[in-house]
């Protein structure tokens, strides 16, 4: 399997799916918008939210690399398209640690990334148990035990960014590590 991973307009990938879709029912091919979830205090109110892991960028599976040249121009001639990732000149598949980490979040977490389980040690430093953050505790930048969030920096293509993903403190027995 490859991924392709394509730039759309930001907040705007899941019209962008809809679209192709729409547009052009004869490809089939699995499109994936990873998504995380938060909850947000605004005005002593909790609101529950969703936003994209990888704002702007949706990932396309094909099984061989002929597939992602028969469809190109139609993704491309779709609103809201920017560019395929290298460049829509040189269509390069997603590998190493790039496709690593996207498969963490397509594959292993799911389309919605909710709250991880984490504890703490005597020394204050975050243990994960269960769920999205499993895996990407090496790039923990920053946790905030009141909102119940961890910034991670993620890198895609040569580009860093970082995202807020929830988690929980479970409690641990006493004498466990």
């Amino acid at each position: 399997m490859n991924y392709y991973a394509l730039q759309v307009k930001t907040r705007g990938e899941a019209k962008y799916i809809r679209l192709v879709k729409a547009m052009h029912p004869e490809i089939k091919l699995p499109i994936y918008f990873p998504q995380r979830e938060l909850d947000i205090r605004r005005a002593g109110k909790i609101i529950h939210s969703q936003a994209a892991i990888f704002p702007g960028y949706i990932f396309i599976e094909v099984e061989d690399e002929d597939s992602i040249y028969k469809y190109h121009w139609d993704f491309r001639r779709t609103d809201g398209f920017f560019r395929f990732l290298r460049s829509s000149q040189d269509i390069v598949p997603l590998g190493g640690k790039d496709l690593e980490l996207v498969l963490h979040f397509i594959k292993k977490v799911g389309p919605l990334a909710g709250k991880s389980k984490v504890s703490f040690d005597e020394n204050s430093r975050i243990i994960v148990i269960d769920g999205p953050l499993s895996g990407l505790e090496g790039k923990i930048i920053k946790v905030d035990k009141r909102k119940g969030r961890a910034k991670i920096k993620l890198d895609l293509y040569d580009d860093s960014f970082t995202i807020d993903l929830a988690f929980e403190t479970m409690e641990t027995a006493p004498g466990v590590k």
